[in-house]
């Protein structure tokens, strides 16, 4: 602005006599905007600290006020970097008293636009600078909410686990005790796993995939011959990433609803792939007989937490095919880098 200034005034001036120098000009006017420069953060700061808004709107009665001190600051910074300059003369004055109230009272004009004009600016940016804030508050505050969300999901399903596997040992202790202590045996390692995993939202589809065999395992303890387990695994699928106790509680529906209460029992198919960046997972088991209807938690929780980690960009399907008694329940949900995949953790004896 000096410089656009400085110059617009040194071309208007430039038919009079004497004639400003141009030097003299851009020096002058660099001189006032430097003053109000060396007064603008002050005046952001105090917006920062006391802006106007609904609650305090009286605060602009103080800011009105403040032009004055403001004016007169303006004319002392300015007084004491520079001499006046009399356009009379077009020369430098001397510093008394009576020029420091001229430069006051010969720029209270322009003065008053330039103080509106920090104050507008001030609160636009003190605003700008809030909104953001109060975004990534709320940003943060969505994200607590969800992982508490999915926490209370993930923590619903280790009860519902629990409390269906040690009916199946209960079942056992008598007519086969020893199966029943490898059972409580296995039971205590993929708890371990559990643990071991802590509260990550994300593991390798290896890793979950080796929890769902160790629990397959106590299953058989239970069925005995009449579960068959059939797996179809690309390599690419085990690197990928899924939620933790993602698949365990469709393969428990599926041998709770379709194979345990057949009488000859049934099969269970458990098949991964990764295609166009997608990672596929179909669980399809045979149904037989009539099993009493569940509370469907298992189901209702894997949508639930589908939708909390990928929103739409995850799809399950669940259906039943009439005709051929067989149950589908299908998963398709991006195939995250295998970088961030935790490494296999082996479920054994102990």
């Amino acid at each position: 602005m000096s410089v656009l200034v400085g110059y617009q005034n040194y071309m208007l001036d430039y038919g009079s006599r004497p004639h400003i120098e141009l030097w003299r000009a851009l020096l002058v006017y660099g001189t006032r905007y430097f003053a109000i420069g060396l007064l603008t953060p002050p005046l952001f700061y105090i917006v920062r600290r006391w802006p106007v808004s609904r609650r305090h709107y009286r605060r602009l009665a103080v800011y009105a006020l403040g032009y004055v001190p403001f004016l007169c600051a303006f004319a002392v910074i300015r007084w004491v970097l520079l001499p006046p300059w009399l356009e009379e003369t077009n020369s430098f004055g001397p510093r008394t008293l009576e020029t420091l109230t001229w430069l006051a009272y010969t720029h209270y004009a322009d003065s008053l636009l330039l103080f509106l004009g920090i104050l507008l600016a001030a609160h636009a940016y003190t605003y700008f600078v809030k909104s953001q804030q109060q975004e990534v508050d709320r940003s943060r505050l969505r994200q607590h909410l969800a992982q508490s969300e999915l926490q209370a999901l993930r923590t619903q399903l280790q009860p519902h686990f629990l409390f269906n596997t040690l009916q199946g040992v209960s079942a056992l202790i008598d007519s086969s005790p020893s199966n029943a202590q490898t059972m409580l045996l296995t039971l205590a390692s993929l708890l371990r796993t559990v643990l071991k995993h802590g509260s990550c939202d994300l593991i390798s589809v290896r890793d979950e995939l080796e929890f769902v065999r160790a629990y397959l395992c106590l299953e058989q303890m239970r069925l005995g011959t009449r579960l068959a387990v059939r797996w179809r695994i690309s390599p690419e699928a085990e690197g990928a990433l899924i939620p933790q106790l993602l698949l365990q509680p469709l393969v428990e529906n599926a041998i709770a609803h379709g194979i345990a209460p057949a009488r000859d029992g049934g099969w269970i198919a458990i098949e991964a792939a990764v295609q166009e960046g997608r990672l596929l997972v179909d669980i399809r088991n045979s149904i037989a007989g009539t099993s009493q209807p569940g509370l469907n938690i298992g189901l209702v929780n894997v949508k639930a937490r589908l939708q909390h980690l990928y929103s739409d960009d995850a799809a399950f399907e669940f259906c039943i095919e009439a005709d051929t008694n067989i149950a589908l329940a299908r998963l398709a949900l991006p195939a995250f880098a295998t970088s961030l995949a935790q490494p296999a953790v082996a479920i054994g004896g102990s």
